[in-house]
């Protein structure tokens, strides 16, 4: 028995397959400056992942509140599955950005980024954030 399970996860992971939790995923980090620049540009998707609270408050201009688009998730996302997604949180030490990012990748998207800097970052750069009234 042992052997069929270690012959099972080296196949998935041979075909493509990560038995790594979403959770536990990590995604290559963009800088502050290559965000601005995307955002200005308008070739970026932005995920908010810090519950709709956090979200009316205050959060990254263009960004997309998670909580209310996670079940359509889908739709929001652009229809170019190489086109820039990048999912935040609250600061450096937050990771529920996972949860967004593993979402998009699962839909196909191959260029899901993650700003580290978060909200927290975003703020403190002195950059401009949106509220909802």
């Amino acid at each position: 028995m042992r052997h069929a399970i270690v012959l099972t996860a080296a196949f998935a992971i041979v075909a493509g397959f990560s038995p790594v939790r979403a959770e536990e995923q990590t995604f290559p980090n963009i800088t502050h400056d290559e965000l601005t620049k995307a955002i200005k540009d308008k070739k970026v998707t932005l995920i908010d992942v810090n519950g709709s609270d956090s979200y009316k408050q205050g959060h990254i201009p263009t960004a997309l509140n998670y909580d209310e688009i996670e079940k359509d998730l889908a739709k929001k996302l652009p229809e170019d599955k190489g086109a820039l997604v990048v999912a935040y949180c609250g600061s450096e030490k937050c990771t529920a950005y996972r949860t967004a990012a593993a979402a998009a990748k699962k839909l196909g998207y191959t260029n899901v980024k993650h700003y580290a800097k978060g909200i927290a970052g975003w703020k403190a750069s002195g950059e401009k954030v949106d509220a909802v009234k």
